[in-house]
C-alpha cells in the first residue's frame, strides 16, 4: 500500500523559506508525477506544482512560479518543495499527491487528478 508523508511545515515570517518533504513509502519508486496542492483555513484546496517522475516536467500555480521550486529525489522516492520569500497568503496546510496517470495531462491542477494524498503539514506566514 502506497503512503505519502509530508514533513517540514512550520511558522516562520514573511520573507523566509521553507523546504517540504514528501516521502513515498509501499513501493520502490512511485514512477508517477507528483503534487502539492495546498488548503487555507475554510478555503478550498488550491494546486501549488506538479513534477513528473520520469523526466523532471514541472508544473506551477501562478501564485508560486518563480518563488516555489519542486524537485525530486528518485533514490530515495522523495519530493520536495523549497518555498522562498514566503508571503501570508501562503499560509495553509499543504499536502502531497500521487497522480493517478503515469505522465501529467492537461488537468494537472485538479484535485481530482490525484488519487493518494498525505496528511498535510501546516506553513503559517506571520506578516
Amino acid at each position: 500500500q502506497v503512503r505519502l508523508m509530508e514533513s517540514g511545515g512550520g511558522l516562520v515570517q514573511a520573507g523566509a523559506s521553507l523546504t517540504l518533504s514528501c516521502v513515498v513509502s509501499g513501493r520502490t519508486t512511485s514512477g508517477y508525477p507528483m503534487g502539492w496542492f495546498r488548503q487555507a483555513s475554510g478555503k478550498n484546496y488550491e494546486f501549488v506544482a506538479a513534477i513528473n517522475w520520469r523526466d523532471d516536467n514541472t508544473k506551477y500555480a501562478d501564485s508560486v512560479k518563480g518563488r516555489f521550486t519542486i524537485s525530486r529525489h528518485s533514490a530515495k522516492t522523495t519530493v520536495y518543495l523549497r518555498m522562498n520569500n514566503l508571503k501570508a497568503e501562503d499560509t495553509a496546510v499543504y499536502y502531497c499527491a500521487e497522480y493517478e496517470r503515469i505522465s501529467l495531462g492537461d488537468e494537472y491542477n485538479l484535485r481530482s487528478e490525484y488519487d493518494i494524498w498525505g496528511q498535510g503539514t501546516p506553513v503559517t506566514v506571520s506578516s
